[in-house]
C-alpha cells in the first residue's frame, strides 16, 4: 500500500480512547524507524508541528531536536509561548534563534506580496538550514504533514519552508501525523496535553505578520500591528467569541489618514478588522459582531496603540474578497 494513501477504513479519530491508541501506535513507529539516532523539527508553534513535537517527546525525548525561528513576523507573545512550553515546562531539547533584524532587513523596501512571500520562505529555509549544519548527527527531519498536504502538495508541506533544504543534508522524513485531517491532530494534540490556545490556534500564514502590514513593512506599522492583533483577541475572548468566529486579525495598511489628537492634527494609519466565518475555506462570511464589542476594540486599539486614528471592519464576504489582504 502506498504510505501516503490513507486506507478507506482508517477510522477517523474522533474521541479521546482513538488518540491514545493512535498515539501509541506512532510512538511505536518512530522508535521502530528512528531508533538510536537524532530527528530534527522546525516548530513553528502551528498546530501540527507542535502535535509532532509532542508526540516525538513522547517516543524518542532528547532524541529530538527542536528550532524555532522567530522571523520577526509572530504575533504578540507567540515565541515566547513557544519557548515557554517546550523548552521549559516540557524540557525539549529547543534552539531559539531570534532572526528579527535579519527577516525585517531583507524585506525593507520590499511593497509586492509575493516577493515579499519569497524573501520570507527563503529566508527561514537558509536560516534553518545554518542550524542543521551546525549539529552532529542528525539524521532524520521531522514534519508536521497532514493528510490534505499530501493531497494538494504531493507530499511536501510546503508553508513549513523546509522542503527547500539541499540534498547534501540527506534527512529521511518522520511524519506521524502524514495520514490524518486537521481536525483529528487537534483530537491527538489535546491527548497529549497541549494547551487549547495552541490545540486551536487560528490559521496564521506561513509569512506571518508580513501579509497584513500591506505594501513595505515598517517596524513602527509592524509594532501597530502586533498591538492591535492582541487587544483584538483579547476582546473576542472576553466577549465569549473564542472558536465561535472561525478567524480574526487586524491589518495595517501602507497608507496614513488625517486625525486628530489632543486638539492636533495628526497623519496616521487606519487599523482594519477582519473576522469571518467558514466552513471550507474556499468561501467565507462576515459575522455581525455586536457594535458594544467593536466598539471596545476601537476604544482600547485608539487609545493604547501609538500611530493609529482610525479602526474599521471588513464587511467583504470571499468571494470576491479573499480572506487575507495579501
Amino acid at each position: 500500500m502506498d504510505g501516503n494513501r490513507r486506507p478507506e477504513d482508517m477510522v477517523r479519530i474522533s474521541t479521546p480512547e482513538l488518540a491514545e491508541k493512535f498515539i501509541q501506535e506512532q510512538i511505536a513507529e518512530v522508535r521502530r524507524q528512528v531508533g538510536s539516532r537524532k530527528v530534527l523539527l522546525a516548530l513553528s508553534g502551528g498546530v501540527d508541528s507542535s502535535v509532532v513535537a509532542a508526540l516525538l517527546l513522547k517516543a524518542i525525548g532528547d532524541q529530538l531536536v527542536c528550532v524555532h525561528v522567530n522571523h520577526g513576523l509572530m504575533r504578540k507573545g507567540e515565541s515566547e509561548a513557544v519557548v515557554t512550553l517546550f523548552r521549559d515546562q516540557l524540557g525539549a531539547n529547543l534552539i531559539y534563534v531570534d532572526a528579527s533584524d535579519r527577516f525585517l532587513d531583507k524585506l525593507r523596501g520590499v511593497a509586492d506580496p509575493e516577493t515579499k512571500r519569497k524573501i520570507i520562505g527563503g529566508e527561514f529555509i537558509r536560516v534553518f538550514e545554518e542550524e542543521a549544519r551546525k549539529l552532529t548527527g542528525i539524521e532524520f527531519l521531522a514534519q508536521g504533514t497532514i493528510y490534505p498536504d499530501i493531497i494538494e502538495s504531493h507530499g511536501v508541506k510546503a508553508h513549513h519552508n523546509v522542503g527547500g533544504l539541499p540534498e547534501d543534508l540527506r534527512f529521511e522524513l518522520v511524519e506521524p501525523v502524514k495520514l490524518l485531517f486537521k481536525d483529528e491532530v487537534r483530537v491527538v494534540g489535546t491527548a497529549l496535553g497541549l494547551p487549547k490556545a495552541m490545540v486551536y490556534r487560528q490559521p496564521f500564514p506561513g509569512p506571518g505578520l508580513g501579509v497584513r502590514c500591506t505594501g513595505a513593512i515598517t517596524r513602527d506599522r509592524l509594532a501597530a500591528l502586533r498591538e492591535s492583533d492582541a487587544i483584538l483577541r483579547e476582546e473576542f475572548e472576553r466577549a465569549g467569541l473564542e472558536g465561535k468566529v472561525w478567524q480574526y486579525f487586524t491589518v495595517v495598511p501602507d497608507y496614513r489618514s488625517t486625525g486628530v489628537r489632543d486638539g492636533k492634527r495628526v497623519f496616521d494609519w487606519p487599523v482594519i478588522i477582519r473576522a469571518v466565518n467558514t466552513v471550507d475555506a474556499m468561501s467565507a462570511t462576515v459575522p455581525e459582531l455586536d457594535w458594544a464589542v467593536l466598539r471596545k476594540i476601537t476604544d482600547r486599539i485608539l487609545n493604547e496603540v501609538p500611530g493609529v486614528c482610525r479602526v474599521l471592519y471588513d464587511l467583504s464576504p470571499k468571494g470576491p474578497a479573499t480572506i487575507e489582504w495579501e
